[in-house]
């Protein structure tokens, strides 16, 4: 079964693009990418063994720190970068979309909204971090350290100066639904939220796109 937010990313990514899964785990998101829409894509993940189902699948995956490495990718040496759930994992979280703007056209990013009713609910009602179906694990032992809220994210976006091209928000299993993140009663429906991002103009009909620099020197050559 395909997870609704995969469902979203296969919808906004274009067929043929070249494409970075930031934290792709164990590849299922790429591999779908892959099928369906025949990406060129690559994948960066911090786990040994999220890199070894990976390659199992046949993908092309590097193990990698998004704090670390997206340094070494040259700029827009892809069409998409995504960040599926992973952003609220990284330890510089602005530095790192900063990096997925410089090295991609588009950044599609999810994260779960800290900002949700039933997190704000537990909070209030029982005085501890909440566990629900976004954020499932005790505080003691989940990988967020940089939890934030839809509206908190938005401030980013605008700290950053970027263009929010598209807003997607998840709510149990249903499916996604556009929204205007704008509006502040989606800080308290969304349980997550998916933005698609950009930094440059969008391009003019039926202009040639100019090609990135030549990946020499990045995680993917040797």
């Amino acid at each position: 079964m395909i997870r609704e937010d995969f469902k979203e990313i296969l919808r906004l990514v274009r067929p043929g693009s070249r494409v970075l899964d930031v934290g792709c785990g164990e590849g299922v998101l790429l591999d779908l990418l892959t099928r369906e829409k025949q990406v060129d894509g690559r994948g960066l993940e911090i786990s040994a063994a999220g890199v070894a189902a990976c390659m199992s699948r046949g993908l092309s995956v590097v193990q990698g720190d998004a704090d670390l490495d997206l340094d070494h990718f040259p700029d827009r040496s892809f069409d998409y970068a995504i960040l599926s759930q992973t952003l609220q994992a990284t330890r510089q979280p602005r530095h790192v979309l900063d990096e997925l703007l410089r090295i991609a056209d588009r950044a599609v990013v999810s994260f779960p909204n800290f900002g949700h009713w039933r997190v704000r609910w537990s909070l209030l009602h029982r005085g501890r971090m909440p566990e629900t179906e976004a954020l499932p694990l005790p505080w003691w032992s989940t990988p967020n350290i940089h939890l934030c809220t839809l509206a908190d994210f938005l401030a980013l976006t605008e700290d950053l100066g970027v263009r929010i091209d598209a807003c997607a928000a998840f709510a149990g299993i249903g499916p996604a639904r556009q929204i205007d993140p704008t509006k502040a009663i989606e800080n308290w429906r969304a349980e997550s939220c998916l933005f698609m991002l950009s930094r440059n103009p969008p391009p003019v009909q039926g202009a040639t796109r100019t090609e990135p620099p030549a990946t020499s020197g990045d995680l993917f050559d040797g």
